[in-house]
């Protein structure tokens, strides 16, 4: 009897209709790989931004200018790529086999908030490498040397009212550049991890189909 109930359920549904849904199950399955290299190139990105502080910090011990710069290379070759796989996963979200423009549009948010990251974080790693306008070093280049260990410094001058208050607007500019920046980064990193949240919350419903 049981056999026999199955057997008319399995008559009376419609073939098209097994095919929608058998379309639809694809459709997710394929939704959920997407998302999930997505995930994926996001840690990519961490890595890479891990492997840039590390470079910057050493540099900025070392002053080893050419390795930096080698890896500053690198590093915007990798975030290249990943923009580049992201901005694939986009094009085929609007497309019909998908139809998530919702998911496109998440995408898309992310990447924005990742190249607003990426020049904030550059902007910072250039000022911090030119310093505070009081603190930069000197070059003696001008200067003319009467002595094997002593010289008349053509950097030295009074010091007036009107040149320190220079100085300290200069300095307190670069504090607010730097401040801004960093606040920057941040309000993008935010953004980014909520965005990714909701990623997530995608493929757990997606998995629970």
């Amino acid at each position: 009897m049981i056999m026999e109930d199955f057997e008319k359920k399995m008559s009376l549904t419609d073939p098209m209709e097994l095919e929608t849904q058998h379309q639809n199950n694809n459709k997710s399955s394929q939704t959920l790989i997407l998302l999930r290299r997505f995930l994926l190139i996001q840690q990519r990105r961490a890595q890479a931004y891990a492997k840039l502080k590390r470079s910057f910090d050493e540099y900025m011990v070392s002053g080893g200018e050419l390795a930096y710069q080698q890896l500053c290379s690198e590093i915007t070759l990798e975030f290249n790529d990943c923009s580049k796989q992201v901005l694939e996963m986009e094009f085929l979200f609007l497309s019909p086999d998908y139809g998530r423009v919702d998911l496109a549009q998440l995408l898309r948010a992310v990447q924005t908030q990742e190249k607003q990251k990426l020049h904030l974080t550059a902007t910072i790693q250039v000022l911090k490498k030119a310093g505070r306008p009081s603190e930069r070093l000197l070059s003696h280049e001008n200067c003319r040397f009467t002595k094997p260990v002593e010289h008349e410094c053509v950097h030295v001058h009074e010091i007036t009212e009107a040149a320190g208050t220079e100085e300290a607007e200069a300095d307190a500019e670069y504090d607010n550049a730097l401040k801004e920046a960093i606040r920057g980064v941040q309000d993008a990193v935010i953004a980014i991890n909520e965005h990714l949240e909701e990623v997530k919350y995608e493929i757990d419903a997606l998995e629970a189909e």
